[in-house]
């Protein structure tokens, strides 16, 4: 489970290293400011992410863990990673729409809060993780 979560973390953080520099170098020659800082709060948060699943992965590698705390770090590391899909990707789907009566903005817009639900989830999930993995030492 762990290889799987470091494997999405590198990945993302590649990706937003690239999506990164896309933004600031070829992007804003195409896309209004306002939705440049769309699709840079999208990169930042994948690469918030990103690092967390790293570390995640790591935490729960190092440290032996309740068997409860090990599957809520699993619901944790798979909560980051549809989270930056729903967040990040309905972010840089909505900075390629050309105009805000296009028909996709009724469906890509509530995509955006429940990927933030899903970063809430994993963070609230690894906390619970961590305090149950304390209760049982």
């Amino acid at each position: 489970m762990h290889r799987k979560i470091i494997i999405f973390g590198l990945v993302f953080s590649l990706l937003a290293v690239v999506l990164g520099a896309f933004g600031a170098h070829a992007l804003k020659a195409f896309v209004s400011q306002d939705k440049l800082q769309i699709f840079e709060t999208g990169v930042r948060y994948q690469f918030i992410h990103a690092l967390a699943l790293i570390t995640l992965s790591i935490y729960g590698t190092q440290n032996e863990q309740h068997w409860g705390a090990q599957k809520l770090l699993g619901w944790a590391g798979h909560f980051f990673i549809v989270g930056t899909f729903f967040f990040s990707g309905s972010l840089y789907s909505l900075t390629f729409l050309t105009t805000a009566n296009h028909p996709l903005i009724r469906f890509i817009g509530p995509i955006t809060p429940l990927g933030g639900l899903c970063f809430l989830l994993g963070w609230a999930f690894w906390i619970r993780a961590v305090y149950l993995n304390k209760v049982d030492k």
